[in-house]
């Protein structure tokens, strides 16, 4: 029983390691929490908290994915593996939680960007749990940049 707990403790994933899986999932919190603290400021009802828990989940799934990739016990040739699918899944998954928060009011449609940032919560939380940090940082500033620089050009011109 003792090796059986050692087992599935030391180690998350195979192949990866307690440290590099915590930076992984740390830096999607951290990515998620700046893109949801953005929409928080602006009164959005998906925030903080919910890009976070995207960008985490997402994180995850890369994770697991990686997990099965490499695990032994999937090295058999009558399981068919397709790590694309990872990505389909939590595309479809997010756009329905996005979807959710756009509505229409007349003529005014509401929510597309807090819809659009948790979209691209997912991504940067996969890029986390893929091992791209550098990416995942450079979009989320990126992101941040075209969130404030854009809203502060608009108010300006309008």
């Amino acid at each position: 029983m003792q090796d059986l707990l050692s087992t599935h403790f030391t180690q998350p994933l195979p192949g990866l390691g307690w440290g590099a899986t915590v930076l992984r999932l740390g830096v999607a919190c951290l990515a998620g929490g700046l893109l949801g603290w953005e929409r928080e400021v602006h009164d959005k009802a998906a925030g903080l908290r919910t890009h976070i828990l995207i960008a985490l989940a997402a994180c995850l799934f890369a994770l697991i994915t990686i997990g099965l990739m490499s695990d032994p016990l999937t090295d058999d040739d009558s399981i068919r593996k397709d790590p694309v699918r990872l990505i389909e899944a939590v595309t479809a998954g997010v756009a329905f939680l996005a979807a959710g928060t756009i509505f229409t009011a007349g003529k005014s449609v509401q929510g597309l960007t807090t819809g659009a940032g948790m979209w691209l919560a997912g991504a940067v939380g996969l890029c986390c749990g893929l091992g791209h940090l550098g990416l995942a940082v450079l979009v989320t500033l990126l992101a941040l940049v075209i969130l404030w620089l854009l809203k502060a050009l608009a108010r300006r011109l309008t």
